[in-house]
């Protein structure tokens, strides 16, 4: 019978034993999906299908269908088969009657027993055409809510894509303006200081060339007034004695007033201070239309960020950095330790990583800081790639995004955004914004704490 079909499992075919939905729509055996899900893996060719349909499963999460437990329950309790098992098995007589109350069948014998005496019981033919029709009322339903859903479930997923898109869209469009903006920005700063380096060059010329002609006069005078005071204590007929020379060298003997800055320099001077004023008020005010990566990050909430428990990895820790037993805190400890030179470890900057290591997601950390000796240290994040071998620069070109500093906060909080590809740092005891870094591409790499120690101690902490 038709509605016997829509009852059995596609898989077994035979009767639904618990069964489950998936997210085409269609109902199965929860042991036969079970087992037919876990025989495709990741690394087969072809996608994970329903076995009716041959839609591609991309939700595994099974639906329970009580109703159609239900209807399965009562269909095999109608589904009667000729031969002995349509016997009774208490009094060997035909299965003819069916008991309403206990929903079973039952022969003559039984429906006169007082077991089922009070009980409705009608011809098992009447009760099947009856129960079928509810049946197939249900199924009707239960059809059209499937059909239904799958139009949902179909003009959701499309609304989903073309958001996607859009969000994609502006996500190229503003990497593209802001990549544009930091190469019209460098350009800018290329020029002005090339600018004030031509300047400069220009006033220290002509400072060089005052102080070599201000030397070469206060030579030239020093030796006249020693030769006056030597003049100065001689008798009369000695001091008379080439008076007038002495006074004509004298009289020439006039200072020299140094070079002047021209108006025309100071003008440039003046015109390259409004450029650089002028370019400062539009960047303040550029600013101030954007909202802060503090106010991003507590609008979004630290909560949604993952709070890292850093640990150090001592495989990178320079030799001459000293880490405590817990892997919490690092100093320098002035002195090359015996460590084996492994390629994780750093040889020459003394810093090392951390053993956690971020590919996608919101990670957040703090590192302390205990100034010691000049109080010069670094935080931030780096390649798991980054060169460990010689001297290396604190840039991105390095793979390294860092604050560098000497003193100044005694806790730095650092947001690494995987999604949005930049690291933030944060002085954690006001939350002032110090600086925020856009990550370069790098699919699919991790990304890791790194600290420089220099001369300080310092300890991650979530």
């Amino acid at each position: 019978m038709e509605i016997q079909e829509e009852t059995k499992c596609p898989i077994c075919l035979q009767y639904l034993t618990d069964p489950v939905t998936i997210d085409c729509g269609h109902n199965f055996c929860r042991v036969c999906i079970t087992q037919h899900c876990e025989t495709w893996t990741e690394g087969d060719h072809d996608p994970l299908c329903c076995p009716s349909c041959k839609s591609i499963i991309r939700n595994r999460t099974l639906q329970n269908n009580y109703q159609l437990a239900n209807i399965v329950k009562t269909i095999k309790k109608l589904d009667l088969k000729p031969g002995k098992e349509n016997l009774c098995e208490r009094h060997s007589k035909a299965l003819d009657l069916f008991c309403d109350k206990d929903g079973e069948a039952v022969c003559v014998v039984c429906w006169r027993s007082p077991e089922h005496r009070s009980h409705p019981v009608l011809l098992i033919e009447e009760d099947f055409q009856k129960y079928k029709e509810k049946i197939q009322a249900y199924l009707k339903t239960l059809s059209e809510e499937r059909e239904k859903l799958l139009g949902f479930k179909v003009t959701g997923e499309d609304k989903i894509q073309e958001y996607l898109k859009q969000i994609e869209k502006e996500r190229q469009k503003i990497v593209s303006e802001f990549q544009q903006l930091l190469q019209f920005l460098e350009e800018q700063e290329r020029l002005l200081l090339a600018q004030l380096e031509k300047l400069d060059k220009e006033i220290v010329k002509i400072q060089n060339e005052n102080i070599t002609k201000l030397s070469e006069e206060i030579s030239r005078l020093s030796e006249l007034i020693s030769e006056m005071e030597g003049k100065y204590q001689k008798p009369a007929r000695e001091f008379l004695q080439d008076f007038r020379s002495t006074l004509s060298r004298c009289e020439k003997g006039k200072f020299q007033q140094p070079l002047e800055i021209t108006p025309e320099l100071e003008k440039r001077l003046s015109d390259y201070s409004q450029k650089t004023m002028a370019l400062m008020e539009t960047l303040r005010k550029f600013k101030a239309t954007l909202p802060s990566p503090l106010e991003t990050k507590r609008g979004e909430s630290l909560g949604s960020c993952g709070l890292v428990n850093v640990t150090l990895d001592p495989d990178t820790a320079h030799p001459e950095l000293v880490l405590s037993e817990d892997q919490k805190s690092v100093r320098w400890g002035h002195t090359r330790q015996d460590l084996p030179n492994n390629p994780e470890r750093f040889d020459s900057e003394l810093c090392l990583l951390g053993c956690e290591g971020f590919t996608s997601g919101r990670h957040c950390w703090e590192v302390e800081v205990k100034v010691q000796g000049g109080g010069h240290w670094a935080v931030g994040v780096a390649r798991e790639s980054v060169r460990r071998k010689g001297w290396i620069h604190l840039n991105p070109k390095e793979g390294i995004w860092a604050v560098e500093l000497r003193r100044g906060p005694s806790r730095i909080r650092v947001c690494l955004d995987c999604e949005r590809g930049q690291v933030t740092f944060f002085n954690a005891g006001d939350e002032a914004l110090i600086f925020t870094f856009l990550l370069a591409s790098v699919p699919g790499e991790r990304i890791r704490p790194w600290l420089w120690v220099g001369g300080s101690q310092l300890r991650p902490c979530p």
